[in-house]
């Protein structure tokens, strides 16, 4: 599952990745703070377990207050772990779309991880991750969208059902700038791979980590769904933003390749 190679300076710095937003990378996932014109700003999705104090002193030296809310793309453990504890110190609101509130009210648990997906030890050793169930709390919200899909809590910002990883993953798209949050729609480098995963992040378009992807049909829809918004800086879960005039091409390349780059084999059917 080789992905669609990437020059490394289209690679864009963490601490500066496009208007009012600036990224943290916390082993091998990332978080992000969105600021906004009237001085607010959004903490994008909330790490691993145990990474509650490192975000907080990371966004307030950034930002210096706290935000008016935490928006999640989807639940998954790397993405949801210090949330609870986030919210209840800067005591704000946490947003998902309405189809990940059973794993995030402790309902229920993700579907077991696909061992077999292959690529590396983050498949190996997903059985050992956590899946849940996880509680939130009552400060859960339904993303608050308009008819146009708008963002109350981040202006100028639309919300994208991205179906696919999960079936309530969102990615989040601004226009003005054509600035694009994918969360683990897709990822930037292999996310199979523990050691380029986490260390070298290499630059590459791969889809979504395999191991935990429960609906490939829905996932190949997604990218191509991204893929048509023609990005000019695309921000993931794992690895590095991109940027430059090549990517809404590479986007393109990745959709149409999604089978052959992101299908692991033992899921290689049109209705998996």
């Amino acid at each position: 599952m080789d992905g669609i190679t990437v020059p490394e300076e289209q690679i864009v710095p963490m601490q500066d990745v496009a208007k009012g937003l600036r990224g943290l990378r916390i082993a091998f996932v990332n978080v992000f703070s969105v600021s906004h014109a009237d001085g607010s700003w959004t903490l994008i999705d909330a790490g691993l377990p145990y990474t509650a104090t490192t975000i907080r002193r990371w966004a307030e030296k950034v930002t210096h207050t706290a935000p008016n809310a935490i928006v999640l793309t989807h639940g998954h453990f790397d993405h949801v772990s210090a949330a609870r504890d986030l919210a209840d110190e800067w005591n704000v609101p946490i947003y998902a779309h309405p189809m990940e509130f059973p794993f995030l009210t402790g309902q229920k648990k993700y579907p077991a991880p696909n061992v077999g997906a292959g690529g590396g030890a983050m498949s190996l050793l997903s059985p050992l991750y956590p899946r849940g169930p996880v509680t939130v709390g009552d400060r859960l919200r339904e993303l608050p969208m308009s008819d146009s899909n708008h963002i109350a809590v981040m202006p100028g910002w639309t919300v994208v059902h991205t179906p696919g990883h999960t079936a309530g993953h969102v990615s989040f798209f601004r226009e003005q700038d054509r600035c694009l949050i994918v969360g683990d729609a897709f990822c930037t480098t292999k996310p199979e791979s523990f050691f380029e995963a986490a260390l070298a992040q290499k630059p590459e378009l791969h889809g979504p980590p395999a191991y935990f992807t429960e609906n490939w049909s829905a996932a190949r829809e997604s990218v191509q769904r991204l893929a048509d918004l023609k990005p000019a800086v695309v921000i993931p879960g794992h690895g590095h933003p991109l940027s430059g005039a090549e990517l809404p091409g590479e986007l393109q390349k990745l959709a149409a390749r999604f089978d052959a780059i992101a299908v692991p084999d033992n899921r290689q059917n049109p209705a998996a």
